[in-house]
């Protein structure tokens, strides 16, 4: 985690509107330090500032229909930072959108919708829980 003890946390969304609610109500329920980005080029150009968590459009074509795609940005970043944890978002509920995000390393997938906002939140959470359980093991195993 950044200094301050905040969460660093990177939102990809190519669909503006959407980018700035999602901004809004993570600024409401939780201090976070973010970082906002409407292409997948920007969040890789922007990884040397640290993110915690990265959440992050499937599409992104929205702008520019040449843009790398969520996929794509993904496997750049997990090439940049493997242990960084990026939650994919997208409008479309298909399995097999969910799978391929899986296998190219994704935290997670989560559908575009009324719950998405507290679904993204829960995973956070879990993240920062499972990091501090691996630290307290780590800690734990070298004291062995």
């Amino acid at each position: 985690m950044n200094s301050g003890n905040k969460i660093k946390l990177f939102l990809v969304d190519d669909d503006v509107l959407f980018l700035k609610g999602l901004e809004i109500e993570f600024k409401q329920h939780a201090d976070f330090e973010i970082e906002t980005f409407i292409s997948g080029e920007l969040c890789v150009a922007n990884l040397l500032h640290g993110p915690d968590v990265i959440i992050l459009d499937y599409h992104l074509d929205g702008i520019n229909s040449a843009a790398m795609n969520g996929i794509q940005t993904l496997d750049k970043i997990k090439a940049f930072n493997k242990d960084i944890p990026v939650i994919m978002l997208s409008s479309q509920d298909k399995i097999d959108v969910a799978i391929n995000c899986m296998h190219h390393q994704a935290y997670d997938y989560v559908v575009k919708s009324e719950t998405a906002f507290m679904r993204l939140q829960k995973n956070i959470s879990s993240i920062f829980r499972f990091k501090k359980i691996e630290k307290q093991l780590t800690w734990f195993v070298d004291r062995m």
